[in-house]
């Protein structure tokens, strides 16, 4: 049996960083933790990744983007997200026309399809949401707000 690591001391010439207490660090789980909640109400009965429900939301609030739009709006890597819109393109959730003025630019819009599933994924997403919020009493909520906002800037 290997013998279990112990913790560097804090005078250690490479003191390590305490992810437990890194303020990005638990962002980043909070949010993988809350997302993937939501993720298992969809993933499962639409077979529809969290990258392709980001860019769908995005596209639902924000008709007619390109895939660089989309992905500045997400800050999700370009990458990721033209493999979400491919898969939705595909699978007739989004729509992928040619921009009037730019024929370099693609346009994307909800199908028909997509706007079915949205409107029955973003329901569930409030709830979860709501969920999560009914751990924190109003003025903690509002100041949850006014830090993200500040933050976000």
């Amino acid at each position: 049996m290997p013998a279990k690591r112990r913790p560097a001391s804090a005078t250690a010439e490479h003191a390590p960083l305490q992810l437990e207490h890194f303020l990005p660090y638990r962002l980043s789980i909070l949010s993988n933790t809350i997302s993937q909640a939501i993720a298992d109400d969809y993933q499962s009965r639409y077979d529809i990744s969290m990258t392709e429900w980001r860019v769908m939301a995005v596209l639902a609030r924000f008709e007619g983007l390109s895939a660089r739009e989309v992905a500045e709006r997400t800050a999700m890597d370009k990458v990721a997200v033209s493999r979400a819109l491919a898969r939705l393109v595909e699978a007739g959730r989004v729509d992928r026309a040619i921009h009037d003025n730019d024929k370099r630019r693609s346009v994307l819009s909800l199908s028909a399809k997509g706007w079915a599933m949205h409107d029955e994924v973003a329901p569930m997403a409030r709830v979860r949401e709501r969920e999560v919020l009914a751990k924190l009493d109003v003025e903690e909520r509002a100041w949850l707000t006014r830090i993200l906002d500040k933050l976000m800037k």
